[in-house]
């Protein structure tokens, strides 16, 4: 198969032009898109680990249903077969149930690394994952700070899977599947703004209940999932070396003190694909 060198080369000359001015500076956020966020508040508080939120998830995505049970401080990951996950850790104020999922970052990552834009932020709040823009470099899998996408590695056709906060559903004005069908409304879905507000509500409320703190309102520069719990966030399996600035922003220097091969590498696959992907445009677009 051929190779349009015109477009193979233009493409290597816009993509190094965008990796060298940073491209993370144009991250989605409330401000600039004139919509606000939608997201989730989990309530630790609140679960009691029956996993009704997993066999949603993986109902409304096609996946297999979980299998195995939830064991007091044995750590179950998301994975290419299981988008969230319950765990239970012992801590000082007893058993605490903990979801894991996609974060769906304010200023995401994995969006800032995707040369293609195949992970991408909607302007509604999710980060959802876009195949017919992948290349599958998985450069999405090394830069997320909560090692979320996961690459379908068995499969003759691999996808990334992550939890896309059901943007298929979020977009006909409808909820969550997983907060849909939480029993105890563990899982609650709304603007940010609004979790925020509830959250805060929650902890003024029923001080003994709760920690003061939200994670997720400042970690990584804000995420779309936001969390209250009983115990320490040091206890209930999140990283405490995470930075309350978001990761893209960290990298707009990056680019001026790596070597040339690291940055003209991405260039380069860019380059193969989107040369690849005209070169197989119908032949009457190729004489236009």
């Amino acid at each position: 198969m051929s190779i349009d060198r015109r477009n193979f080369f233009k493409t290597i000359g816009i993509a190094g032009l965008a990796l060298t001015v940073g491209k993370s500076a144009g991250a989605t956020t409330p401000e600039n898109s004139g919509i606000e966020f939608r997201g989730m508040l989990y309530d630790a508080s609140r679960c009691v680990g029956c996993q009704e939120c997993e066999k949603a998830c993986a109902k409304a995505h096609n996946l297999p249903e979980p299998v195995d049970e939830i064991k007091v401080d044995v750590l179950r990951k998301t994975s290419e077969t299981q988008r969230c996950v319950i765990n239970s850790y012992t801590t000082s104020k007893g058993e605490v149930f903990v979801r894991n999922q996609c974060m769906h970052c304010n200023e995401p990552a994995c969006a800032a690394a995707c040369l293609t834009q195949a992970m991408y932020k909607t302007k509604e709040g999710p980060v959802i994952w876009r195949e017919d823009k992948c290349m599958g470099c998985r450069y999405c899998m090394v830069s997320c700070p909560f090692d979320v996408p996961k690459f379908e590695y068995l499969s003759a056709n691999p996808k990334i899977q992550k939890c896309d906060m059901c943007y298929d559903r979020i977009i006909k004005g409808e909820i969550p599947s997983c907060a849909e069908a939480c029993p105890g409304e563990a899982i609650m879905f709304g603007t940010r703004r609004e979790l925020l507000a509830e959250a805060r509500k929650r902890i003024a409320e029923s001080p003994d209940n709760y920690i003061d703190q939200i994670y997720g309102e400042n970690v990584a520069g804000g995420t779309g999932y936001l969390y209250l719990s009983p115990a320490s966030f040091n206890e209930v399996g999140f990283n405490p070396k995470l930075q309350n600035v978001s990761y893209p922003s960290l990298s707009k220097g990056f680019l001026y003190s790596v070597p040339a091969v690291f940055v003209l590498l991405p260039t380069l696959l860019l380059g193969v694909h989107e040369a690849t992907k005209n070169n197989n445009k119908p032949k009457e677009e190729d004489n236009e």
